[in-house]
């Protein structure tokens, strides 16, 4: 085998490896469906990118990182409540972090790609992918849910 094919080889399984956290939720069904072609018409590109194909917002990009209003943080694919602010702390990961979901909320799966293990975080109701979730977060949890911003949007509280 020369050095081409085995960079080729190589490149197909580490794409094999992103790709089977996918796959592993084809066999979910969530309340709110709709084709490839549809959710990347609805979402911004970088959103359709996270919620749809797993990918990670660069640290320290998202706007919702700095919000500090009172209310709801909400899925970007189908406006699903997530996250109340009160649960919303400052992890210094880059991420807007939580420590607590809403009830009924998110889903986890493991995810073993990028050759770790990590518990990946996604929408209940329509399956998008928001992040992952750590054991380092502080009191009352001990939980991080460390979320990409472009997968979530914000409600303000109702004066």
């Amino acid at each position: 085998m020369n050095r081409r094919d085995a960079l080729k080889r190589t490149g197909f399984s580490l794409a094999a490896l992103g790709l089977g956290a996918g796959w592993a939720r084809a066999d979910e069904k969530f309340e709110v469906t709709k084709s490839d072609a549809d959710w990347k018409a609805m979402l911004p590109r970088e959103a359709y990118e996270t919620l749809r194909h797993e990918a990670t917002e660069r640290p320290f990009s998202s706007k919702l990182l700095d919000e500090h209003r009172k209310g709801t943080f909400i899925c970007a694919g189908c406006d699903l409540p997530l996250y109340a602010s009160e649960t919303k702390f400052d992890s210094g990961t880059g991420w807007p972090s939580f420590y607590d979901h809403l009830p009924d909320a998110i889903g986890n799966k493991d995810d073993n790609s990028l050759f770790t293990e990590r518990t990946e975080v996604h929408c209940h109701r329509c399956g998008g992918h928001l992040g992952h979730v750590f054991d380092d977060g502080p009191k009352p949890t001990g939980l991080r849910y460390c979320m990409n911003g472009v997968a979530m949007k914000f409600t303000p509280a109702s004066a």
